[in-house]
């Protein structure tokens, strides 16, 4: 049995008051409906529904007309003789459910914690603050099929992570080729046209970012240490630090005066010293916003590795703006050289975790070389 009815006070469907008290009436028509009683009778204008009750279709198959549904109204008839309104298919709610795909996320570790323990080096990295960590790491043991040379590099990435993965990937490559092509000779300036290759090659790649650099190359009982940016390589003599870097950086005297020589200016942001206000390193690869004045030209120092050269520590200024020099000498040397059961990847560690106890919200990186086995 179908019924509809009308409601009187409702907001969305208001009829006059008259429609209920006299002998007009109105028919809802739904499927299967074919006739209506009439309006309900003066004594009850009030009354809110109308029911409509089925009637058996007709022999030839049509619906019953409008005016034998009220014949003694010629009013209503003109109403019910409208069109019947199309059908309204109302699709199933199970065609409107979106498969939303789930998305696999790394594991903290793997995004938050860099851990390799390699022949010869150790090297932790930590995300600081950072949704992504921009720092990287480049190693390379044995090379030319040299067990005594070897290539190691920390970069730290500013503005993204694409300058730091690039300089990651390549800069060992293009100053090796300087190196070999130059025959040892002059290695200073290969190292440096190595450098300039690499942020060459990145700036045409169209890419936005920078990354600060520090790499050590071992060849032939060598040393070379580079840095552009303030990424830092300290050396312990005998348990006595030694930078053999120096931070690029606009506070710097010399720096300021090649930036301001050159048509930037240099001031203090928050107690900082920035390029332009904004960059507060002065060397690096990328940047090209400012390349005018962030060069990627490097300063490199080059010594004799000899038996008092305990370790070389590589790391990101992450750890050295909480860290001195030779507190991260005093606390590696320890697991690397005076324990017969040496743990650098435990010295690195412990390095780490000072300088976030410290206060520091920077991503951390930091690498330990032991430098005995390459006398």
């Amino acid at each position: 049995m179908s019924c509809s009815y009308a409601v009187s006070n409702s907001h969305a469907f208001s009829l006059p008051s008259s429609i209920f008290c006299n002998k007009e009436s109105l028919a809802l028509s739904l499927p299967l409906l074919t006739t209506s009683s009439s309006c309900s009778s003066p004594s009850s204008p009030s009354s809110p529904f109308q029911f409509l009750l089925p009637k058996p279709p007709p022999e030839n198959g049509f619906s019953a007309s409008a005016s034998a549904l009220s014949p003694s109204s010629s009013s209503s008839s003109s109403v019910l003789n409208r069109k019947r309104p199309a059908r309204l298919d109302i699709p199933d709610a199970s065609s409107f459910i979106v498969e939303v795909p789930v998305l696999l996320q790394p594991r903290a570790a793997e995004r938050d914690v860099v851990e390799v323990e390699g022949n010869m080096f150790s090297v932790y990295c930590k995300r600081g603050r950072r949704e992504h960590m921009e720092d990287r790491y480049s190693a390379a043991v044995d090379l030319h099929g040299e067990p005594k040379q070897a290539f190691f590099g920390i970069f730290d990435g500013h503005g993204g992570t694409k300058a730091s993965e690039f300089a990651a990937r390549n800069l060992e490559k293009y100053v090796l080729e300087e190196v070999v092509r130059r025959d040892d000779i002059d290695i200073e300036d290969a190292v440096k046209c190595g450098y300039l290759n690499t942020d060459s090659d990145f700036l045409q790649e169209d890419l936005h970012g920078g990354s600060c650099c520090v790499t050590a190359l071992i060849r032939n009982g060598n040393l070379i240490v580079s840095n552009a940016g303030d990424c830092r390589a300290v050396i312990s003599r005998g348990g006595v630090a030694e930078a053999l870097t120096s931070d690029h950086r606009p506070s710097r005297e010399d720096e300021r005066d090649r930036i301001e020589t050159q048509g930037g200016y240099v001031d203090i942001c928050h107690g900082v010293w920035r390029i332009q206000g904004s960059l507060a390193v002065s060397r690096g690869i990328g940047d090209r916003h400012l390349k005018q004045w962030v060069i990627a030209e490097p300063e490199t120092k080059v010594l004799r590795i000899e038996s008092q050269h305990d370790l070389l520590i590589l790391a990101s200024d992450g750890l050295w703006e909480k860290v001195s020099n030779q507190e991260a000498v005093d606390i590696a040397r320890p697991f690397c050289v005076e324990n017969n059961r040496q743990q650098p990847m435990l010295a690195c560690k412990k390095l780490v975790d000072l300088s976030v106890s410290r206060g520091s919200l920077d991503d951390i990186s930091v690498m330990i070389i032991n430098l005995q086995k390459y006398i």
